[in-house]
């Protein structure tokens, strides 16, 4: 069956319920700042209560972050501050590391406790998949490439003779209205005083998923022919 993960924020416990209820498979504590007291209090608690339940925490960027998550009884760690091609928490905050430094620190760290590594954001080309995974990660998170894609749930759009799709950041002024401003720390803050990390644009429309996919994973390929490797594990020796 299709496997089912549901994002949860910090102190949610009453929707943590819900969500093992309704049989979800794991949960993810979705962050921009993974290494807080919050997010790791939140994590102990659903470990807890629920030992059994795969939960993946982040985001971060520090060696010393997935320490902290790891004992703290994270399942797996999300890695990246500020990357995202509509992502603008770098400029807006001045904080953030350099993606494939921050995926091999925490990766490092990590590794030491048996948890994985989810590279999330800066991904633009196959040749970016490739860097992420030889850097540590176990596996990545694409907005932007798959944004124009059928399957996305953007709005499809003409503009000046060609077709988009909208696309959006999590830390857009759409977005946190649309109640994602709990991630940003901004919960309960009225709308025009809101401070955005995050913008909105449009992507060109590309057609099936499938397409891109199919690329994505030749460049892969390709890269690991390159440099001799016969699997992930041989990539990142």
């Amino acid at each position: 069956r299709l496997r089912v993960a549901a994002a949860i924020g910090v102190g949610q416990m009453d929707r943590v319920d819900a969500l093992v209820e309704a049989g979800v498979d794991a949960v993810v504590l979705d962050s921009a700042h993974g290494h807080s007291k919050g997010i790791i209090d939140t994590v102990k608690s659903v470990k807890e209560k629920y030992p059994n339940l795969d939960l993946i925490a982040g985001n971060i960027a520090t060696a010393a972050a997935a320490k902290a998550l790891c004992e703290a009884g994270a399942d797996a760690v999300k890695v990246g501050i500020g990357p995202g091609s509509i992502c603008t928490t770098r400029i807006v905050s001045g904080v953030g590391v350099p993606q494939i430094s921050a995926i091999d620190e925490c990766a490092m760290e990590a590794k030491k406790y048996g948890v994985p590594v989810i590279a999330d954001g800066g991904i633009k080309y196959s040749g970016d998949i490739a860097k992420a995974l030889a850097a540590g990660a176990s596996s990545i998170m694409i907005g932007s490439l798959l944004a124009g894609t059928d399957e996305s749930p953007g709005e499809l759009f003409t503009y000046q003779g060609r077709q988009y799709k909208s696309y959006r950041g999590m830390g857009s002024i759409g977005a946190m209205q649309k109640g994602s401003s709990d991630r940003y720390f901004q919960q309960g803050t009225a709308q025009d005083k809101l401070v955005p990390e995050g913008i909105e644009g449009r992507v060109p429309y590309v057609g099936s998923i499938k397409n891109v996919v199919h690329q994505l994973l030749g460049g892969l390929r390709s890269s690991m022919g390159y440099v001799g490797a016969k699997d992930i594990e041989d990539f990142q020796a």
